[in-house]
């Protein structure tokens, strides 16, 4: 009844009331534009609401300016519909406020990781022996599963920072740290292997690409980094493509509505070389095409190396050839999101590498190949349930290369693998892994190496704690373990270099035990 009263008065005393009423709306307008501002200065996200906000208070003061006044149904309606208007604004901008005071600080920040550690006891109650590369096919990339395999604390950590500009282009820069020992002390600085393995920004939904189809989803990039769309099979800790380096690039080009390509230009560096006083700073790079088909169901990837400096006279490998200066790679897969129609997934993959591109795995990063080194790779793996309660993991890696290091070397293995997982309760499942490793290497004495021609075994059993079974890929894992592994007795005399044919590391059959933890999120 007050204000009903005083529209009433307004309107038969003419201007008086209105001009005092527009006047305490300018007032308590020059208040909220004044927060307004300071909240510009406290939070970065809450620039944009601002400005949104000062758009409608300018229209409420052009309301304001034109209103009649006099004594009207029009002019008696209009003053509380802009007081109710200013009432909300401000509630709002109090809001913003106090999320801009609060919350700003970790807005778009991220933090990821993946660590492992654990003990690994031989049945001597000595120190295990072993890891995920441990045959002598290892020195080539043959991996024979890490289940019960592992006695390092590794650990990587991610830190991400996005930000918005108020074009809408949001930028994201991104850091690991990753650190990694075999001691089982707690204080490790003198062995620790502590480095930054990226430093890199991204910049995607960039305003200047908008309307532009093919460009309008791309990401760029600069940096140092792991390539985003790299893969691997965790049951062997084998990458099947890890392409790293400095550089740039651009991913997600959309070519048309099924064809997305990504490229990039990163270089590696194969050391610092110094013979007769001449200093050789070799460094290589590769030129990555990227290709993916049917929402990425298919990938075609090709790269070109080029170091020109690796083959001058003052480098050699540890052969004491030169080395190729250039080479090819290139990877056909096919990512299924089911396992043949039933659930799970399956990836297949053919890897096939010449000269530098010979390490068909960590593209480019081998400066010992031989322009003759030639290679080729076939990596199938998968997850899928088998049974209520159970599922299973398989998984194969072959590869053959030749003149690798040495015109006439030889290099052939083949790793099958199996991670089985059998739950228990909502916590507790019992995982098993069985590999199978058969080999034939001839290095024609490269490093001081030996032609050996036999097999490896190793069968693991591990009771598992978990958040939650039922996938076999869920973590943090808490696992205890008991592993066996028996190998040819040829195998031992491969190199005195490797694991095998150490005393109480031999053929004839290795029990080992541990406890670990597995985590990444």
């Amino acid at each position: 009844m007050h204000k009903a009263s005083s529209w009433l008065i307004a309107g038969v005393l003419g201007t008086s009331a209105a001009t005092s009423q527009a006047a305490t709306l300018e007032q308590r307008m020059a208040a909220f534009e004044a927060r307004a501002s300071a909240a510009e200065k406290r939070a970065a996200a809450a620039e944009q609401q601002t400005q949104a906000l000062a758009r409608e208070l300018q229209q409420i003061k052009l309301a304001t300016s034109t209103a009649q006044p006099v004594a009207s149904t029009a002019t008696a309606t209009a003053v509380p519909t802009l007081d109710s208007r200013l009432a909300t604004l401000e509630a709002r901008q109090q809001s913003m406020e106090k999320q801009g005071s609060t919350e700003h600080l970790t807005d778009g920040f991220s933090f990821k990781g993946y660590a492992r550690s654990g003990l690994l006891v031989n049945d001597g109650l000595g120190g295990g022996r072993g890891g995920p590369y441990a045959s002598p096919a290892g020195s080539v990339g043959g991996a024979v599963g890490r289940l019960g395999n592992e006695d390092d604390t590794y650990m990587r950590i991610d830190l991400s920072k996005e930000l918005y500009a108020q074009n809408g282009t949001r930028s994201k820069f991104t850091v690991s740290i990753a650190d990694g020992v075999e001691s089982s002390n707690d204080w490790t600085a003198d062995e620790s292997n502590l480095n930054v393995r990226q430093v890199f920004t991204e910049l995607d939904h960039l305003a200047a690409f908008k309307g532009n189809s093919m460009v309008q989803n791309a990401t760029l990039w600069a940096g140092k980094r792991f390539d985003r769309d790299n893969f691997d099979i965790h049951w062997l800790d084998s990458d099947v493509i890890f392409l790293a380096g400095t550089g740039g690039g651009i991913y997600d080009v959309q070519m048309n509505k099924n064809w997305r390509s990504n490229y990039s230009l990163i270089g590696r560096n194969y050391g610092d070389f110094s013979e007769g006083g001449v200093d050789a700073d070799v460094e290589s790079y590769i030129l990555t095409s990227n290709q993916f088909f049917d929402e990425g169901q298919w990938q075609w990837m090709f790269n070109a190396i080029g170091s020109k400096k690796n083959d001058i006279g003052t480098r050699s490998n540890d052969a004491g050839l030169t080395p190729a200066d250039s080479g090819l790679h290139s990877m056909l897969a096919n990512h299924q999101k089911t396992f043949f129609g039933a659930e799970g997934f399956f990836k297949t993959a053919l890897l096939y590498g010449q000269g530098l591109g010979a390490e068909v795995k960590n593209v480019g990063s081998d400066g010992e190949l031989i322009d003759e080194a030639r290679a080729v790779r076939l990596a199938l793996y998968g997850e899928t349930p088998i049974a209520a309660g159970w599922r299973i993991g398989p998984s194969l890696l072959a590869e053959q290369s030749k003149d690798r290091y040495v015109k006439g070397d030889n290099y052939a293995w083949m790793t099958l693998n199996m991670r089985l997982a059998n739950a228990i309760n909502s916590n507790f499942e019992m995982a098993y892994e069985v590999s199978w490793q058969t080999m034939d290497l001839d290095p024609k004495g490269y490093l001081q190496r030996n032609a050996v021609d036999g097999n490896f075994w190793k069968f693991t059993i591990a009771p598992t704690f978990k958040p939650d079974v039922g996938e076999l890929l869920t973590r943090p894992e808490l696992r205890v373990f008991a592993s066996f592994m028996d190998w040819s007795s040829e195998l031992d005399g491969y190199s005195t270099q490797d694991a095998f044919g150490k005393t109480d590391f031999n053929a004839g059959g290795v029990w080992q035990y541990g406890i670990q933890m597995e985590t990444w999120f």
